[in-house]
């Protein structure tokens, strides 16, 4: 029983970072790239930006907005700030009165969450193409042109943009590049082979003849590009559409922004469950499973992996040789912890990275399977 135990505690989490990944690869192969759509005039798109208390990166987001090269009577710039506190309506609007001949338009809401700041903003966009993008991510070059090209071929319903972490910073930040470079080869290989299914909000375009409200308690990027599959439609990523990134430093910001994004990404799920089924949606739904489900039902089997091993000390070799391993993994994550605004060599930065991310989606899974609910964000929390 306990053997059992080991190997299905030990398996899944495996096949769900790494042969999940080498099973895409392999099925890349053998799949040519799909052709580019005939060129066509550029579309009228509609950007996005939900901000609550974003006074400290409000304006350097708008103007990184504004230098990309995208036609300006060809683009919308939408500011929906939720009931923020501080300046950053006055600064957005300031930056629109300094560039009239620009469509930008600054939306002072009520609280209500990210959700109906987005609903809200989608009500009075007029792009055919709707662009999202967190409003502490700041654009570079070429973004929005790269970002729409493939809207060129009908078939494609979204696009998931590039979101790099230049600088490996600090303390758990080095995690966090290294995982964005993780999540962006795997994309890579998702919109390759037909089966990407998620986005980062960070950059992130949609049809507006697919858009659907967002419900408050989701996660606002996966439901906005799941659209595009619930109506028979590819995601495909945009590599060359690229935001940049600050990167978490902070356990306890670390710890709560990823177990939020567990909790509000299996309701999310649940909602879009019947894309889950293979007979309809062939490779997007071992995507799903894999990619959104197995991994974050997977840090929840770390702690039976341990006690069956334990169990197991006599058992041979190999099973000596993987407790230790685990204990040593642990023990070089809670010095890198404890350690965190010191000095220390990046693989205990890592370690520690990775022991409050899996933590903190074991907790997203219970706070799930507790009817938890966020309703409200506050981006400052997770920074």
């Amino acid at each position: 029983m306990a053997e059992s135990i080991f190997w299905l505690c030990l398996c899944l989490p495996l096949f769900a970072y790494l042969g999940y990944p080498a099973l895409l690869a392999l099925c890349a192969l053998f799949r040519r790239p799909a052709p580019a759509g005939a060129p066509q005039e550029l579309p009228r798109v509609s950007v996005i930006v939900a901000a609550y208390n974003e006074e400290r990166h409000i304006v350097a987001k708008l103007r990184s907005l504004l230098d990309d090269d995208y036609p300006r009577e060809r683009r919308q710039i939408i500011v929906a700030s939720d009931g923020s506190s501080d300046a950053t309506v006055t600064l957005a609007r300031r930056v629109a009165q300094l560039r009239p001949w620009d469509d930008i338009r600054v939306l002072e809401l009520p609280r209500s969450g990210k959700a109906g700041a987005l609903n809200n903003a989608v009500a009075v966009a007029d792009g055919e193409i709707l662009v999202f993008s967190d409003a502490d991510t700041l654009w570079t070059g070429d973004t929005l042109r790269q970002l729409v090209a493939p809207f060129a071929d009908p078939r494609v319903g979204a696009t998931a943009g590039n979101v790099t972490i230049p600088a490996a910073g600090k303390a758990l930040a080095v995690g966090d590049r290294l995982y964005r470079a993780y999540e962006s080869w795997l994309r890579r290989l998702e919109s390759r082979t037909g089966c990407m299914a998620s986005a980062d909000g960070g950059l992130q375009a949609l049809r507006r003849s697919l858009f659907q409200t967002v419900p408050a308690d989701v996660t606002d990027d996966f439901f906005l590009s799941t659209c595009a599959p619930v109506a028979g439609q590819r995601i495909v990523f945009a590599e060359a559409a690229r935001v940049v990134d600050v990167g978490v430093e902070s356990a306890d910001s670390q710890f709560r922004r990823r177990r939020r994004i567990t909790t509000r990404g299996l309701r999310s799920l649940a909602r879009r469950r019947a894309l889950l089924a293979p007979h309809r949606h062939g490779l997007l739904a071992l995507g799903l499973l894999s990619h959104k489900l197995i991994r974050r039902l997977a840090p929840v089997l770390l702690i039976p992996l341990l006690l069956s091993n334990l169990w197991l000390w006599d058992a041979g070799a190999f099973y000596r040789f993987a407790l230790l391993a685990q204990l040593a993994g642990y023990a070089v994550a809670v010095i890198g912890l404890l350690g965190q605004h010191r000095r220390l060599p990046k693989p205990f930065h890592l370690a520690a990275y990775l022991l409050v991310t899996l933590a903190a989606m074991s907790a997203g899974v219970w706070q799930f399977l507790g009817g938890q609910r966020y309703q409200h964000w506050n981006p400052q929390q997770n920074r």
